[in-house]
């Protein structure tokens, strides 16, 4: 898979903001869409602290391959896949997590059996297309081009 492009995407989709702030769901962020967990040295700082251009990188590099290798466990077959799907599922991984991806259960049979139109089909059936709706867009009409 490209990674560079499946990086620009997401950090288009994304944003890129170098210092803390709430999410949608008020927890704490920053960079890339970073979800401040526990462990990270910015647990605990307010929001508007800086964070620096070397530490958002750091901390998206490691999110991209937590990604990955959640497509993988959802996606046995992630390799296997179109590239454009690749991306289309690490992107949307990356936005959701593999708990809340792993209830696409209809996109899944869409992708596993390759009719892509179905997959997208079931993208636009949830709650994700509702709350996230241009980026979603975005992806719906890149699955039901994929050939």
């Amino acid at each position: 898979m490209n990674i560079e492009k499946l990086r620009e995407e997401i950090a288009y989709d994304e944003g890129v903001v170098h210092k803390v702030y709430l999410d949608h769901l008020g927890l704490p962020t920053f960079g890339i869409g970073h979800l401040v967990r526990e462990q990270d040295p910015e647990h605990g700082w307010e929001v508007g602290a800086e964070v620096s251009e070397s530490r958002v990188n750091e901390a998206f590099e490691q999110d991209i391959q937590t990604v990955l290798s959640d497509c993988i466990i959802l996606y046995p077959d992630f390799e296997s896949l179109p590239e454009e799907v690749k991306r289309i599922i690490a992107n949307m991984m990356f936005n959701m997590g593999r708990p809340r991806l792993s209830k696409f259960k209809g996109m899944k049979r869409g992708v596993d059996a390759c009719d892509w139109n179905a997959a997208a089909d079931e993208m636009v059936d949830s709650r994700w297309y509702r709350q996230v709706t241009k980026r979603a867009d975005r992806l719906v009409q890149r699955m039901r081009n994929v050939s």
